[in-house]
């Protein structure tokens, strides 16, 4: 799962107006956008949270001359060392987390729903935003489908059309 600052609000904005129309949660209608609010801090705190442990294991790999490919291996490590999740341990990370800040916000009046029902939901609207990387390596691929795959034409092909879709489609960052 990645998580593109451009898509931050559109995924707070959707998870409030689900979790209200579902009744899940109550919140006075001018305190809505104090709610998003909540939600857009929890889901900009983990991509900052996410680069910093990239960054440390970029910095191991660079201080202990360890081949690239094994940065996940390396980052899931130091995710771990600080409870925090990564790859395929993200959603269920962040969906604790916007929870835990339901619960705790002063603008939400109260919360009616189960914590399996709230998880559910959140949940559904971080993969339908999510998903955004498969659509875009899907694009990718087909637009360099002349091009050998595994050659270092394809790599540096490929990372240049991302970067460009992503500009395009506003999710560079």
């Amino acid at each position: 799962m990645r998580l593109y600052p451009g898509k931050v609000s559109n995924i707070a904005q959707d998870m409030v107006a689900l979790l209200v129309s579902n009744q899940d949660i109550e919140v006075d209608t001018e305190l809505v956008g104090e709610v998003i609010l909540d939600i857009e801090s929890v889901l900009r705190e983990y991509i900052r949270a996410d680069r910093e442990i990239t960054d440390k294991a970029r910095e191991r790999i660079s201080k202990d001359g360890i081949e690239f490919i094994q940065l996940n291996k390396i980052k899931q490590k130091l995710a771990e060392e600080r409870n925090f999740g990564v790859g395929d341990r993200a959603v269920e990370y962040l969906t604790k987390q916007i929870i835990e800040a339901l619960f705790h916000s002063r603008h939400v009046e109260e919360v009616f729903a189960e914590d399996h029902t709230l998880r559910k939901t959140l949940r559904d609207v971080l993969n339908r935003h999510t998903h955004v990387d498969d659509d875009l390596d899907q694009e990718v691929r087909k637009r360099i489908k002349n091009l050998q795959e595994g050659t270092q034409g394809y790599d540096i092909e490929y990372q240049k059309v991302m970067a460009d879709l992503k500009r395009l489609k506003g999710l560079d960052g």
